[in-house]
């Protein structure tokens, strides 16, 4: 499937440039000549079966395994670690410093939310897509990181901090890190 998908992205990118970087200087100079040739109409078909390909093989993909396309679903946290942004905690003494923990994801909309979106931007009011998208984010990294740190057998997590980033489009990047504790009775 994976395969397949990249053929598809291939065919698109070659259909994609095909079609500015020699049709448009083809039309520009032929502009009298209505008839358009056979490697122009190839490049077109390779541009469009190329957003299909890819479209159909992400969407079997999810289905198959059984990714939800709404919302993602998140492990419980553990609830027995304590997660603070400052560097100590209150009342307890750090016994040892375990080390770094982190967690990662990067989520996105879809195209139907995305436009949703994009109509409040213009009347105005909360993106709540993209609220509920960065808070499906934040659930998710910090989930893996406190999964990180019971693994390392730490009883706390200071020093929280996230970071977010734009990858492209709709897409965000949100990394959680931290450093894991274990702390004195």
């Amino acid at each position: 499937m994976k395969t397949l998908r990249h053929i598809g992205s291939l065919a698109f990118v070659l259909g994609l440039f095909t079609v500015i970087f020699v049709g448009v200087p083809w039309h520009v100079m032929t502009s009298n000549d209505p008839v358009v040739p056979w490697f122009l109409r190839i490049a077109i078909f390779c541009l469009l079966g190329g957003i299909l390909v890819v479209l159909v093989t992400v969407a079997l993909e999810q289905k198959i395994a059984g990714i939800p396309t709404e919302k993602p679903e998140s492990a419980e946290p553990d609830r027995s670690i304590l997660l603070l942004n400052s560097t100590d905690v209150p009342g307890r003494q750090t016994s040892e410093i375990l080390g770094l923990v982190q967690g990662h994801t990067v989520f996105a909309i879809w195209l139907g939310k995305d436009l949703s979106a994009l109509i409040r931007l213009v009347l105005g009011g909360e993106l709540t897509e993209y609220t509920e998208m960065m808070g499906s984010a934040r659930s998710t990294a910090a989930n893996r990181m406190t999964a990180q740190a019971v693994q390392m057998g730490a009883d706390a997590i200071i020093n929280v901090r996230y970071m977010t980033t734009s990858v492209v489009g709709s897409a965000a990047e949100l990394l959680v890190y931290g450093t894991a504790v274990k702390l004195s009775e």
